[in-house]
């Protein structure tokens, strides 16, 4: 088989991807290779001088705070739209090229979005994907419930809380279709943003995001424990008063004091989205409880605030930071669905 053969049969394959295109990390799935393909932070790093690409994903995250005046680092999604179009579109180009090679090939898009988007955020996905064959934009909450195993097409109402980077997705679904739904934009970034507040206030000191993100994971918790269970980590970063390097210790109750305000803007969220349920899938919700899934909802006890406070049983998704991806990917096999999904040129 000659080059020229090899390159045009690449082209003609019917590739379909599904692209979970968030604030904190890309993921992405392959259709036909029936698997996550790629999972990588959502960020770049360019020369200022001459806008040339240096770094994208894993490379460029761990530059972060680290870089020197010549180059920039830029984190292209904000509470999970797309800030930067270009950025965002250099970006997903990388990831391509890096999972498939070089060659040029038109594939169906799945891009899994917040539920509550406006037409200046999807268009600015449009131009991103500017080349695909087909675009589908697919809510993250529909994606999640399906990527946790869930028929979305029955007549019975599924209710999911999706806690991303940058956005919530709280939603109920029946027949395909989402019933009652809203989108905060506090989410996982927010509780870091949230420790650095903390940390700043309570000790004078400043700490930059990888600090606090590794604080919420190894501390974070969404109720206030028992001293047997308040565990104690060092932090490092710089006194504000001398302006040189300071170690301190926090405790898991003080991470919960910094991040309760958020967490409990999430419930609020919830309970509003419970109100609005029609009377008829009130008894689904109670009996197929609430999915929880999207990396926030790693935070420790979160699971058990809200069965404390709605009364319904929640349900942690199996692979909590991958079910929005699988969903796209699994969604491709919904011929309704898909229809209803397909974009137009904005």
């Amino acid at each position: 088989m000659s080059r020229l053969t090899r390159f045009l049969n690449f082209f003609r394959i019917n590739k379909s991807i599904a692209i979970d295109l968030g604030t904190s990390n890309v993921l992405i799935y392959d259709k036909q290779k029936n698997k996550i393909v790629l999972n990588e932070p959502s960020v770049i790093v360019k020369n200022r001088k001459t806008g040339e690409l240096v770094a994208v994903g894993k490379e460029a995250k761990e530059m972060e705070g680290k870089t020197a005046e010549s180059t920039v680092v830029i984190r292209p999604l904000t509470e999970g739209v797309i800030s930067d179009i270009d950025a965002t579109r250099e970006m997903l180009s990388a990831f391509i090229r890096q999972i498939y090679g070089g060659s040029p090939f038109r594939p169906e898009l799945m891009v899994c979005v917040p539920i509550e988007m406006t037409s200046i955020e999807k268009k600015a996905i449009f131009d991103a994907a500017i080349g695909a064959k087909k675009i589908y934009l697919l809510e993250e909450g529909k994606a999640a419930v399906v990527g946790s195993g869930v028929n979305i097409s029955l007549p019975e109402g599924n209710t999911v809380i999706d806690i991303g980077g940058g956005s919530t997705d709280i939603a109920i679904l029946s027949m395909d279709e989402i019933i009652s739904s809203k989108s905060i934009r506090v989410a996982s970034n927010k509780f870091d943003t949230d420790i650095i507040k903390y940390v700043k206030k309570e000790f004078n000191l400043l700490i930059g995001d990888k600090t606090a993100e590794e604080v919420k994971i190894e501390l974070g918790t969404a109720i206030k424990v028992p001293e047997t269970e308040n565990e104690i980590s060092s932090i490092k970063g710089r006194d504000l008063a001398t302006g040189i390097p300071k170690n301190v210790e926090i405790t898991s109750n003080q991470v919960y004091e910094a991040i309760k305000d958020s967490i409990n803007e999430i419930l609020s969220a919830l309970k509003e989205v419970l109100e609005k349920c029609p009377p008829e899938l009130s008894a689904d919700v109670l009996d197929n409880g609430i999915i929880l899934t999207g990396g926030g909802s790693l935070i420790k006890n979160l699971d058990k605030l809200i069965e404390d406070e709605v009364k319904i049983t929640i349900k942690r998704a199996t692979n909590p930071l991958e079910s929005v991806v699988i969903g796209g990917g699994k969604a491709f096999n919904n011929k309704k669905l898909l229809r209803a999904l397909e974009m137009k040129e904005m």
